[in-house]
């Protein structure tokens, strides 16, 4: 009966998140007092590397920003006010105002940009300590540093097109060398997001926190 119970209930808040949208995208950069509104909900403030769900209306006051990558689509809208938008599953939906600045992204980079928001939290609450202790510096094995070469190719390629303050590259990159735990890697990508977004606290967590993976 309790596994009955919990079935059903299991089923009704996955319907429930259904309803109100599944993830469709990353906010990786916002300024300027920009706000969204679920399907169902009152409006909030939107922050740094939050989820974006199918259905989430944006406002975009004058004078603000906000750049979403979308997980399936890989493609990247940049949105300037005085404007309004609502996102969809592969793309925003223009309500009001300016059009959105259109990136395509290399296939792959939004995958990894995915796991973008998992691994800021991580960061945040230290890190996840596996069995037996902290995880040491790896050294990448000859498939792995094949593999964080293509990485590097794409990162370069995105870098040179990219606005100057946008670090989406970098995020990509970051995440293909957490994957390797490839520490000393890391903390150059964070120094270059603080080079390109100096007030971003968000990255400052992280460089704290791969610093202190490279201390141990």
């Amino acid at each position: 009966m309790r596994k009955k119970f919990l079935a059903l209930l299991f089923s009704a808040v996955s319907a429930a998140a259904w309803a109100q949208g599944g993830d469709v995208g990353l906010v990786n950069l916002v300024s300027g007092g920009v706000t969204y509104a679920p399907l169902s909900g009152s409006p909030s403030e939107a922050k740094p590397f939050m989820r974006v769900r199918d259905g989430d209306r944006f406002n975009v006051p004058a004078g603000g920003q906000v750049r979403i990558v979308y997980f399936t689509s890989s493609r990247q809208e940049g949105w300037s006010g005085p404007s309004s938008f609502r996102a969809g599953k592969g793309a925003g939906e223009a309500i009001s105002g300016k059009a959105a600045e259109i990136t395509v992204l290399p296939a792959g980079v939004s995958q990894r940009i995915a796991r973008v928001p998992e691994l800021m939290q991580s960061a945040k609450l230290g890190g996840i300590q596996l069995r037996g202790g902290i995880t040491p510096v790896q050294k990448a094995s000859l498939e792995q540093q094949a593999a964080v070469g293509d990485a590097r190719a794409t990162y370069e390629k995105m870098r040179r097109e990219m606005p100057a303050d946008d670090i989406t590259s970098e995020l990509y990159l970051y995440a293909v060398l957490h994957d390797y735990l490839l520490y000393e890697d890391m903390k150059a990508v964070v120094d270059e997001m603080l080079r390109k977004q100096p007030g971003n606290d968000d990255v400052k967590q992280v460089l704290v926190w791969v610093n202190g993976r490279l201390s141990r």
